[in-house]
């Protein structure tokens, strides 16, 4: 009889532990997610299309530089291919990184500064974790405006996105 009630209470306190912990150690969750955030550029680095896209969520959403690029993944997939099948898509790495980690251990959002070919650029998103991995809901990338330079900029782009403002106001 005690071995018959030792088993279902063994199997409760196990179920109780993994339970309290389901969030996670945060330092661990910090260090797996920056760790998959570098994954996930030497993908794009070596232009490994399917390691890339595999760090999305299937209703992932790309938000790129240009004021155009709002894509599903699949939209994504589609404007990157070429780039990819050339053996050449893009190099970032990070060089600061700020990881943010909801206490549930499900849900994560950063920002990040990344070093690439547009010299300095923020990457932000948000991750949702799938099967115990980090995967990519959101992830907007924006070129970066140092100060001293915001009026030429602004300058530059007038004529092209005050059109572009004209044609999204009218959806």
């Amino acid at each position: 009889m005690k071995k018959i009630l030792l088993l279902p209470v063994l199997a409760f306190i196990l179920f109780a532990c993994t339970q309290s912990g389901a969030a996670g150690d945060p330092a661990t969750a910090t260090k797996e997610i920056s760790n998959m955030l570098d994954s996930f550029n030497r993908a794009a680095a070596r232009a490994d299309f399917n390691a890339y896209f595999n760090y999305y969520t299937e209703d992932g959403i790309f938000c790129g530089t240009d004021a155009t690029e709002r894509w599903d993944k699949k939209q994504f997939m589609e404007w990157s291919k070429p780039y990819f099948d050339k053996g050449k898509a893009w190099n970032f790495t990070a060089i600061d990184r700020h990881i943010y980690i909801d206490p549930a251990g499900e849900l994560a959002w950063f920002d990040e500064l990344l070093s690439t070919q547009m010299k300095i650029c923020r990457g932000s998103g948000v991750l949702v974790k799938q099967n115990n991995e980090w995967k990519l809901k959101q992830y907007v990338l924006s070129a970066t405006v140092p100060n001293s330079l915001v009026d030429t900029v602004t300058i530059m782009k007038t004529a092209e996105e005050d059109s572009l403002m004209r044609v999204i106001q009218k959806k």
